[in-house]
């Protein structure tokens, strides 16, 4: 007789330790005029390098944390022959991130109002007088977005995501509301658009001694 099949098991192939969280996250803004960011992490072991000069922190965000929509639209070509669509195409792939800052402080206004983070128009230093006016003509500047996402391994050991919108442009932001059950918020929408020099419009790794350590 042949030799019984074994069973098959459904388990094969589940990891429970690949199940990520961001316990963590980071959000940094710059001007378009600084660098872009091209090597978050050290080639050698993978720990994050330091944050780029011109890229300031936004601070704290609400407990919502990051969320990255991706507004994907299909064309359709549909024929007698068929109740499916014969061909599907994409129309439109528009990836946003929308995050909501507890912090007063220069950048989250000047995110919400339009506002340069550096150099003329920016906002002073904290404690000093700020004063800035609504435009007849709205400024909307291009920035530069940089998210990173921080998770640990069974022992401890660093796993990072890092998010790059080289070229990010507020599409959205909701109500500032001012009371008393609650911090001031500025929650902001920022689309990612296409960066002629890296072409590409997000740029994302992931790395840390984590995450090599899943290699041994």
């Amino acid at each position: 007789m042949g030799t019984p099949t074994p069973p098959v098991s459904l388990e094969t192939g589940l990891h429970n330790e690949y199940i990520r969280k961001q316990l963590v996250q980071a959000v940094y803004a710059a001007d378009y005029t600084a660098a872009a960011v091209t090597a978050p992490f050290a080639s050698a072991d993978g720990t994050l390098q330091a944050i780029p000069t011109g890229y300031v922190p936004v601070g704290y965000t609400t407990e919502d944390g990051l969320t990255f929509t991706g507004d994907l639209s299909m064309a359709d070509v549909t024929s007698s022959q068929s109740t499916e669509p014969t061909r599907s195409d994409v129309e439109s792939d528009v990836l946003s991130a929308k995050f909501s800052p507890q912090e007063t402080n220069a950048v989250t206004t000047a995110l919400y109002e339009g506002l340069p983070l550096s150099g003329t128009g920016a906002l002073p230093d904290m404690g000093e007088a700020w004063q800035w006016d609504r435009a007849s003509t709205p400024k909307n500047p291009y920035r530069r977005l940089l998210f990173i996402g921080l998770d640990f391994d069974d022992s401890g050991a660093e796993i990072y995501i890092v998010r790059f919108f080289p070229r990010a442009r507020l599409t959205s932001r909701d109500d500032e509301q001012w009371a008393r059950s609650t911090e001031t918020q500025r929650p902001v929408t920022f689309n990612a658009y296409r960066d002629s020099l890296l072409a590409t419009s997000c740029r994302t790794w992931v790395d840390g001694p984590g995450w090599r350590a899943l290699a041994a």
